[in-house]
């Protein structure tokens, strides 16, 4: 089931964020460089509960997955990783970003991404956007491919710690 996270929801969505980012980001990414993005980058970015664009799965009662659009600027990172005030797109020129998805390593590969991915497109086209961006972790990139995203760039961000972290960022066009 999904349905749309809460801000009493953060403290779970946490947990399973570091849970998926340990669990299925090994083989892409260093054990320091996912402790790193796990302390700079991954994290809940409340501005989506509260406009009302990030989504749970839930299945059998367990936070199974997480993920979410924007209609504004960010283009990843949780609540630790922006400084400024996020503004909003233009859904005529801009596109509309797709963030923050994670699932639990125990529900990987189960169709829990492809649906929270199509249910984010929907919202976003229903808010007049045509277009989506996104920064994806490298297991993520073959999901996304595989949804109709094309890589634009490879951004390999220094973190404060100095370890970097790769991420592609992608667009898909309707």
């Amino acid at each position: 089931m999904i349905r749309l996270a809460t801000i009493k929801d953060v403290p779970a969505l946490q947990g399973l964020i570091a849970l998926s980012a340990r669990g299925l980001s090994s083989g892409y990414y260093t054990t320091g460089q996912i402790e790193s993005a796990i302390r700079y980058v991954f994290g809940v970015d409340t501005q989506l509960i509260v406009d009302g664009t990030y989504y749970i799965f839930e299945k059998e009662n367990t936070l199974a997955g997480c993920g979410g659009w924007s209609k504004r600027n960010t283009l990843y990172g949780g609540d630790q990783h922006k400084d400024v005030e996020d503004p909003l797109l233009d859904p005529a020129r801009d596109a509309a970003r797709i963030r923050a998805f994670f699932v639990h390593p125990d529900h990987a590969r189960q169709g829990i991404g492809s649906q929270l991915i199509r249910a984010c497109e929907s919202a976003a086209q229903r808010n007049g956007f045509t277009s989506f961006e996104l920064g994806a972790t490298l297991p993520g990139v073959p999901l996304y491919t595989a949804m109709g995203y094309r890589p634009l760039e490879r951004i390999d961000e220094v973190l404060p710690d100095g370890e970097t972290f790769g991420i592609v960022r992608m667009r898909k066009n309707l």
